[in-house]
């Protein structure tokens, strides 16, 4: 059995009250309280990680499930996640893992770097930390993180970017790619949906993107939400401020968990996808049957065929369009 872990980020109050520093909800817990995430208690006076090690879902995913359609296209990725959130979305697509209380099994770190070695012979590139939020799971996922580098196999996040930014710091060195799920471009959206605020998923996309992480954006656009074309204007060219390379995936919402309402209209679909692409190289279309190519941004030749999970390299080699002749550094191989 793994045991449980002290918190890394957190500070010792007064009445052995502790205030937890991972996330900016910075949850004040008296003793036997637990955070907002579910799996962050305090035990008289001291923090400890409740899911250290404990994991829920594990699976070998194409890397463009994550999605990442521009890191190791056409590559697998062994995927893990355990339980809880620190968002509380009423349209969760993954609420099994987030808010009920799944079965797990402990998988000690050493463990978890020597399945994903393994899973290189499935053409695996590494590990995903994906299904809920990985940064609640920030001890192991350091920890694992640390050896899968000494094993060259590549680190992936696929997170809402509910985190501080000391934290985050820590962990971007170890981390080769993150999805960060922008949930919409509204401070009123995260309050009211999410019992989140956007300024720090904003601060974690730019401090990503200035470093080495590879970044990509999604967001599920939900009907009457989120999917007006003023706020996907406003998303799309804060994006492109950032770097216009950054591909943002716009996926379609379908009923879960809480919400209820008809799956998003493909015309509105379209059309956050036509806005965006003023600001943006590289905006696709999720859980919706599209035309999901990627181009030469230079002489518009078709780089990487996509049907579904299925991927084709067309004209794209050694980090060149074999057209024109262009670097293409923004797909990553």
């Amino acid at each position: 059995m793994v045991p449980i872990r002290e918190a890394l980020f957190y500070e010792g109050l007064e009445e052995q009250k502790v205030r937890c520093l991972l996330c900016p909800h910075r949850c004040r817990l008296r003793p036997g309280q637990t955070g907002i995430c579910r799996v962050r208690s305090n035990d008289q006076g001291r923090l400890y990680s409740r899911n250290y090690a404990e994991v829920a879902s594990m699976a070998l995913d194409p890397i463009e499930k994550k999605p990442l359609y521009h890191f190791y296209p056409g590559r697998n990725i062994l995927s893990i996640g355990t339980v809880g959130c620190n968002l509380k979305c009423g349209f969760c697509q993954n609420y099994q893992l987030a808010h009920q209380d799944p079965s797990t099994i402990p998988v000690a770190a050493a463990e978890m770097a020597r399945l994903a070695l393994h899973s290189v012979a499935d053409d695996s590139i590494g590990l995903a930390f994906t299904y809920n939020e990985p940064g609640i799971w920030f001890e192991y996922l350091l920890e694992v993180a640390g050896l899968l580098k000494e094993l060259n196999l590549k680190v992936v996040l696929v997170s809402n970017g509910f985190i501080e930014e000391k934290p985050l710091r820590q962990l971007l060195p170890l981390v080769d790619a993150m999805n960060i799920d922008v949930k919409a471009f509204s401070e009123s959206f995260y309050r009211r949906n999410c019992k989140g605020r956007l300024a720090p998923v904003q601060k974690c996309v730019e401090t990503a993107a200035a470093g080495q992480v590879h970044v990509e954006a999604t967001t599920l656009l939900i009907p009457g939400e989120n999917d007006s074309e003023e706020e996907m204007r406003s998303l799309a060219s804060w994006l492109g401020a950032l770097n216009r390379h950054i591909p943002l995936h716009l996926s379609c919402y379908h009923p879960a968990y809480k919400f209820s309402m008809a799956p998003t209209d493909p015309v509105v679909m379209t059309r956050g996808r036509d806005i965006a692409r003023e600001y943006l190289d590289f905006v696709y279309l999720g859980n919706l049957a599209a035309e999901n190519n990627t181009y030469c941004i230079n002489c518009q030749a078709l780089l990487i065929r996509r049907g579904g999970y299925r991927v084709d390299v067309v004209n794209w080699t050694e980090g060149r369009c074999s057209q024109c002749g262009a670097q293409v550094d923004y797909i990553k191989n």
